[in-house]
Order: C-alpha cells, then structure tokens, then sequence
C-alpha cells in the first residue's frame, strides 16, 4: 500500500471521523454518523482506495 494523503489530508479526515463518531455516538446524528470510521481510518493508515482508484495524490512529491 503506497501513501497517498498528504499531511492536511489525513489530520482532516481524522477530525471529521472523530466529529461524526462523537455526534453518533452522542445521539445528535443517527447511526450514519458511524461512517466516520472510513475516514478516520483512511487518515490514520495514510492511504485512500478510492484515491487510488482515480489517480488522485495528496502527497506532496519528494524533492531531489
């Protein structure tokens, strides 16, 4: 699995994952809200499939 979230990418995904679980969890969204773990996890492993799937990078590219 190749990285392809940048810095700013992932810590976002983590925020709004922890902000929808918090809210289902809380009771103020339905069980939607759960869907926060997609991008919770995508952030924390640093790697998105659907990013893969339409050749998008985050990342910024290396410099030589």
């Amino acid at each position: 699995m190749k990285i392809n979230e940048g810095v700013i990418d992932r810590s976002l995904r983590v925020i709004a994952g922890l902000v929808l679980i918090g809210l289902a969890a809380t009771g103020t969204v339905g069980l939607w809200g759960y869907i926060g773990i997609i991008p919770l996890v995508t952030g924390a492993v640093g790697m998105c499939p659907l990013y893969s799937l339409l050749g998008i990078n985050s990342c910024p590219t290396p410099r030589r």
